[in-house]
């Protein structure tokens, strides 16, 4: 048995319902733990995410230096413009979304609270033909 098993990625934040809420949408998820100050949520994929509220808690400002980014998530999806249109619904906001050439096409977001995400398209893998 490992003696380190995989943990959770854990966001702080002043209002841990909210955020949950976000990413419980936008992953297609379920809570699983709550308490007062923590709630962890499952995507649909098995994603796992907590966040744990931080009266403080102040968002990076990336791309800007002065506070710049200290970690980001990178979410993959099939269709950039889909995921696009939900995240804004949700209450998120795009960063960077130039789209950039190439299979590894991504935008850059952030969520109600600030943190920064990105989408990565993920290439098509249709048969070869011929």
């Amino acid at each position: 048995m490992a003696l380190v098993m995989a943990g959770v990625v854990v966001l702080d934040c002043a209002e841990p319902e909210k955020l949950a809420a976000f990413y419980r949408e936008l992953l297609d998820g379920e809570e699983t733990d709550t308490s007062a100050n923590r709630i962890d949520i499952r995507g649909a994929d098995g994603t796992r995410m907590g966040f744990r509220r931080d009266l403080t808690a102040t968002p990076p400002s990336w791309p800007r230096p002065e506070n710049s980014l200290q970690a980001h998530l990178d979410f993959q999806v099939t269709d950039l413009d889909e995921a696009e249109r939900r995240i804004i619904g949700l209450g998120g906001r795009p960063i960077e979304t130039k789209d950039a050439a190439g299979p590894f096409e991504e935008r850059g977001y952030a969520d109600p609270a600030g943190h920064s995400f990105t989408l990565c398209r993920t290439p098509t893998m249709a048969p070869k033909l011929g």
